[in-house]
């Protein structure tokens, strides 16, 4: 029985296959931005001119590259029986709507979403042969 569990935020996808009481980890780095929007005020003085900041931009750019980061994952995960995700923030979440909405075959693998916190390599191992476990 394949079991995986993947512990992943913005920047990297950590995918740990557990199979035979044995963990394999590998390691899917993103290559998602850092957006840090510049503008506002242009000048010292009230009523200057001042630089519009185009948000939609950097928004759109971040999901297209979430996108190519989600696909990136999905060679890893095809073969699963169950999958269980977790991580500190809201890349898990996005991930999961990413399956159902085009891969709706490996979504319904999906046991369940979990938050948790940074962790090193070990403590993941854990946690996932831990959730398997029960």
């Amino acid at each position: 029985m394949k079991n995986i569990g993947i512990w992943m935020d913005k920047e990297k996808a950590h995918i740990i296959r557990v199979n035979n009481d044995v963990e394999n980890i590998t390691t899917v780095l993103s290559k998602i931005e850092n957006f840090n929007a510049k503008g506002g005020s242009g000048t010292r003085f009230k009523g200057g001119p001042q630089d519009v900041v185009q948000d939609s931009k950097y928004l759109e750019r971040e999901k297209h590259q979430f996108k190519a980061y989600f696909a990136q994952i999905i060679p890893f995960i095809k073969d699963a029986n169950e999958i269980a995700i977790f991580g500190p923030a809201q890349a898990a979440e996005k991930f999961n709507i990413e399956l159902k909405e085009h891969y709706k075959d490996i979504s319904k693998k999906v046991k369940e979403v979990l938050k948790a916190d940074s962790m090193s390599d070990n403590q993941r191992k854990a946690l996932v042969r831990d959730y398997f476990q029960k």
